[in-house]
This record gives C-alpha cells, sequence and structure tokens, in this order.
C-alpha cells in the first residue's frame, strides 16, 4: 500500500476534501475545510500543536478524533481524546481545548454558519 501521508501532503485529508472550500480562522497552525449543508456544518480540521484555545461557547458541536491528542474540557469535566474517541458539546456549554500534538478531526456543527469560507 502506498503511503498516503506522503500523497496527501503532510495531512490525513485527501485532495477530494481539500478541494472543498477553506474556512476562515484567525488562528495561525488551524486549518479546516467546509462542507456546507442546509442547516448544519462539517469542518475538516488539520491542527498544529498550537497549545490552548481559550473558553469559549456556540451551537451544538459533535466530533471524532482521526489522529492525534488533545485535551478537551467539556463543562466542568477535562478528557484526553486520542484516535476514534468522539465528543458533544451541547449548545451553549461552554469549552475548551489544549491541542498536545497535530491533531485531525472532523466536526459537525448544528448551524449553518458556525464558520465562514476564507476569502
Amino acid at each position: 500500500m502506498k503511503d498516503l501521508f506522503k500523497e496527501f501532503g503532510n495531512t490525513t485529508y485527501p485532495q477530494m476534501l481539500r478541494d472543498l472550500p477553506e474556512i476562515d480562522i484567525p488562528i495561525e497552525g488551524i486549518r479546516g475545510w467546509l462542507l456546507q449543508g442546509e442547516d448544519k456544518q462539517v469542518v475538516f480540521f488539520d491542527i498544529d500543536p498550537v497549545g490552548k484555545m481559550l473558553e469559549h461557547s456556540h451551537c451544538s458541536q459533535w466530533g471524532i478524533m482521526l489522529d492525534g491528542k488533545m485535551k478537551l474540557t467539556i463543562g466542568d469535566e477535562t478528557k484526553i481524546y486520542q484516535k476514534g474517541d468522539w465528543y458533544y458539546i451541547p449548545e451553549g456549554i461552554a469549552h475548551s481545548a489544549e491541542f498536545l500534538t497535530k491533531v485531525f478531526v472532523i466536526d459537525v456543527f448544528d448551524h449553518s454558519n458556525r464558520y465562514q469560507i476564507k476569502k
């Protein structure tokens, strides 16, 4: 089998996903490609170990870890998430994250405009 990591150019995502519109996110080291639905968004995130993301809240979010390691605090509970782990953050619940390694995660947001397309 081919080395897909080399083929995909230092990311988990194949070209068909990297051809999706990129999200506008002002944090160096975080990229995401947007699959837009009528009332949901799916973002394929490629995140460098950028450290901590401040506590925030928004619409409901469900995610699954494809690779890497992050510490995620949802409400009062903190847990380390790794490949194969999934999480759910209810709408309005404060949460924060710390990216301990390079992380590849797919997040589904229960709102059609959580992220805008990068111009």
